[in-house]
């Protein structure tokens, strides 16, 4: 048996991962220079074609979909200048990737509550929340925006996991009267501080109107499209679901591109820069189906005044339990972190380690960047929960270019989220205003 084949190798990290069956993957490998293979089995959104025309020169796969990852190129100020677009003017993402599953028919209200940890009956038709669904252990298993176009319609715009198999599996035998099936419909986002004004441009000044996570029906270029004011950064934005998006993706991009010109509109990648800041989470990356959202601050996603069962309850209301009795029951714990090195200014290519002061490896970064507004590196990352107080100091290894100097680790500091406020208001501030419950 060689060295590498040993359970011992250096590059099989410490950190303690009793709380999951299959561990996250913490092999430092670095950037590997391969090719993507383009093929009919990945699909193709409706925008890919666009999204190529408008410049995507590199990819990742979501929804098992190509997803555009980068149009500036590096020597064009690549993600930096990206972000500059989206803080300053307005932006034009496809996000395609975000497969829309409709449940519709009579008993589709009743069938989302029983799915959602959030209370289904609070969402208004023509509204739409961030929602999420757990399995029976509490493990989340996906946070889509949840949009209700209609009475007996919703529609789940997923994050990355193939929701529909597990809604149809939780049908079988037609325990609720619904039908549950992907529908030709395909979003882009629209999302800056310019994006108000285009939007209304677009489709008129009734946009204007739409409260956050409100739905505006409407009609550009032709197509009809549902519009819902959010997004996956912590700036103004919006979201337009255009239906029958093969036949429409030409007629909403182009209309977006020639309206978009005198507000400075650029097309770019998914910000993960800024969603960081907002402290946004990604299904996949920061957590997945082996997370708590009392790991991930998420806990208000579990509402108390929720009657109603629904798949996961009694687990995290046992969890829930152990934590008002200051009994957090878990080992690991999401955290914020403010990072010493060199500037961040692409994607991780592995979830970095993070020690103790002198220490092994206890805890790792899934989602690192540069914030230019901060002036330093800010991540999310997991770390023990006796390492998750405000102002705890850490080690962050962090690889070439980054690290300051070869092997050797920088300064973290636990840090309180979001890095940086969202202009949207957050759920506790909505709940406020309306009188309800946090989580409602």
């Amino acid at each position: 048996m060689t060295k590498k084949d040993r359970a011992d190798h250096p590059n099989v990290p410490s950190v303690d991962q009793a709380d999951r069956r299959v561990p996250i993957n913490l092999r430092q490998s670095g950037p590997t220079a391969v090719e993507m293979l383009i093929s009919t089995r990945v699909r193709k959104s409706a925008f890919w074609h666009l999204s190529v025309e408008a410049g995507a020169w590199r990819a990742t796969i979501y929804n098992r979909c190509y997803h555009p990852r980068g149009y500036r190129k590096p020597e064009d100020g690549g993600t930096m200048a990206e972000y500059d677009a989206l803080v300053n003017r307005v932006t034009l993402w496809n996000v395609g990737v975000e497969r829309q599953i409709r449940v519709q028919g009579p008993d589709a209200e009743a069938f989302s509550d029983f799915v959602l940890t959030r209370d289904a009956t609070k969402i208004a038709p023509m509204a739409a929340k961030y929602c999420i669904l757990c399995n029976e252990e509490g493990g989340i298993l996906n946070d889509p925006v949840v949009l209700r176009p209609r009475e007996d319609e919703f529609w789940y715009s997923l994050a990355d996991s193939d929701l529909m198999l597990w809604l149809q599996g939780v049908n079988v035998g037609r325990r609720f009267d619904v039908d549950i099936a992907e529908i030709d419909v395909s979003p882009v986002q629209i999302q800056g501080p310019r994006s108000l004004d285009l939007m209304a441009d677009l489709v008129g000044d009734g946009v204007r109107e739409i409260p956050y996570y409100g739905l505006l029906e409407a009609d550009i270029g032709g197509a009809s499209v549902l519009i819902s004011q959010s997004g996956f950064t912590g700036e103004k934005g919006y979201e337009i679901y255009v239906r029958d998006a093969l036949q429409n993706s030409e007629r909403v991009w182009y209309a977006v591109l020639e309206t978009g010109k005198k507000h400075g509109l650029e097309v770019i990648a998914p910000a993960h820069h800024r969603r960081i800041a907002a402290g946004i989470l990604s299904w996949g990356q920061d957590m997945d189906f082996e997370t708590s959202p009392f790991q991930v601050n998420l806990g208000y996603q579990v509402p108390r005044s929720k009657e109603a069962d629904y798949i996961g309850k009694t687990e995290l209301e046992r969890q829930r339990s152990e934590i008002d009795a200051d009994r957090f029951p878990f080992k690991m714990k999401m955290v914020g972190l403010r990072l010493g090195g060199n500037p961040i200014i692409d994607y991780a290519s592995d979830f970095w380690l993070v020690s103790v002061e002198g220490g092994d490896a206890v805890g790792y970064i899934t989602s690192p960047w540069w914030s230019p507004e901060l002036e330093t590196n800010i991540a999310l990352a997991w770390v023990p929960v006796e390492h998750s107080n405000v102002g705890a100091r850490l080690r962050a290894h962090l690889p070439e270019p980054y690290a300051l100097a070869a092997g050797e680790s920088v300064d973290a500091e636990v840090s309180a989220l979001p890095f940086r406020p969202s202009v949207n208001p957050s759920a506790r501030e909505i709940a406020t205003k309306k009188g309800l419950d946090y989580a409602d």
